[in-house]
């Protein structure tokens, strides 16, 4: 890479090196390197000047203006640069996600005599030296192909969930809460899995960020919280749940069902979405264009999980028997669902802190509904008693998590049409 560091103008720096402050010198302006002490400024050593001479010299030098030589070549200069992304690039495509990365847009390659960003990534990437053979552009990477394992891993879940219901309407007395124990530590592990591989798994180098906790908190909510929420308003609970319907604190298992099940779809869908967006990504030719090319695909992704996730809603609830609680559970679903979506895509922050926030107010509702059993402070629960009398218990999930979907959909709609967000990990340094 050698000839990224070489400049055009005689005495530039040839060593591969970091960009330093000689190399900025030059990309920016040599003004001051051309500019010499002026004429007249000369040693008295030899005969003095004639002075009409100098003063022709003087009107000439006034008349005839000093040359600015700058780069000659600016893209050379932003190969160099980004040295390390041109490198490791096997197609434009990275160059081009790389770049936007950097904070290079459309105007900026404008700078540069492109058109756009990829017109300059491709430029770039024919001017990379190579030894030997140019390696061949790979294909286009539509995510992770459809796989056997990966399929059955997310159904274990709902199937897993499933055993466990079944189980527990088969059992009765101490047996009962040993097969919900078992089978909570048995979806939770599915889950996890699940999580772990295929398009619902983090790409490579993306950190880890302590949302499992949260995710594992808001679906044992949706199983427990409201039924907790309407017995504690009650005077309650006088024991704890062990499955029956006729239990003083009863669960919802419709919705915990939905949920599990849910996650194939939401592998397939998100699959869908990484295999699209890649192939508008080689066809677009500007970061615009790739942005409104995407934000409807994202949209109609996400409206295919929620249509499949209220199917499933639909047939777990009217198979067990249970009110169907679409508010709630399609909040969640969503909720669920955008914040792996931008985790995968290297988007973490904005995921942890909603699911953290969403949490806490669901724990705060709770913990506000005991804490108002003290004597003086039956004014903390008036906000929740508030809110349950005029929606009902379920009112809580679904305020809290259709709050978070809303924005995480709104920050996806925003970093889910970057180029950016489609390339490979290694090129987001």
């Amino acid at each position: 890479m050698s000839e990224l560091g070489e400049l055009d103008r005689p005495g530039a720096p040839n060593s591969p090196g970091a960009w330093d402050e000689r190399s900025q010198e030059w990309l920016v302006t040599e003004a001051d390197a051309d500019q010499g002490p002026d004429a007249d400024a000369t040693t008295d050593h030899g005969p003095a000047p004639d002075p009409s001479a100098r003063g022709k010299s003087r009107d000439t030098r006034s008349t005839t203006p000093t040359p600015r030589r700058t780069t000659a070549d600016p893209v050379k200069a932003l190969m160099h640069r980004h040295r390390d992304l041109c490198e490791r690039a096997v197609d434009p495509l990275e160059i081009a996600a790389g770049l936007e990365a950097h904070g290079v847009t459309d105007r900026t390659a404008a700078r540069f005599r492109h058109r756009d960003v990829f017109s300059l990534a491709e430029e770039m990437y024919a001017r990379i030296p190579r030894d030997g053979e140019t390696p061949k552009p790979r294909a286009s990477e539509g995510g992770p192909r459809p796989r056997v394992d990966w399929v059955l891993l997310t159904l274990l879940p709902g199937a897993l969930c499933t055993a466990t219901v079944v189980g527990l309407h088969l059992t009765h007395g101490q047996a009962r809460p040993t097969v919900a124990a078992a089978g909570a530590l048995a979806v939770a592990l599915a889950l996890r899995a699940a999580l772990a591989r295929g398009p619902l798994s983090p790409r490579s180098g993306t950190p880890a960020t302590g949302t499992s906790t949260w995710t594992y908190w808001l679906i044992a909510y949706a199983l427990l919280g409201d039924g907790l929420l309407r017995t504690a308003l009650a005077g309650g609970p006088d024991g704890l749940p062990d499955g029956s319907p006729d239990a003083p604190w009863p669960l919802a298992a419709a919705p915990l069902l939905a949920l599990t099940w849910a996650c194939a779809p939401a592998a397939w869908t998100t699959h869908l979405f990484t295999a699209r967006a890649r192939r508008k990504l080689t066809a677009s030719r500007g970061l615009e264009d790739f942005a409104a090319s995407v934000r409807p695909l994202l949209l109609g992704t996400f409206a295919l999980f929620l249509g499949a996730l209220t199917a499933l809603l639909t047939l777990t609830a009217t198979t067990l028997d249970e009110p169907v609680t679409y508010a709630q559970t399609t909040t969640l679903g969503a909720l669920l669902l955008l914040s792996r979506l931008l985790a995968i895509h290297r988007f973490t922050h904005a995921p942890a802190v909603i699911l953290t926030a969403i949490a806490t107010a669901q724990a705060t509702a709770l913990a506000t509904v005991f804490a108002a059993r003290l004597p003086g402070c039956e004014v903390l629960a008036l906000p929740v008693q508030t809110l349950t009398e005029t929606w009902g218990p379920g009112s809580v999930q679904a305020l809290t998590c259709g709050t978070g979907a809303l924005i995480l959909l709104l920050h996806a709609t925003r970093t889910l049409t970057r180029a950016s967000a489609h390339a490979p990990a290694e090129n987001q340094r």
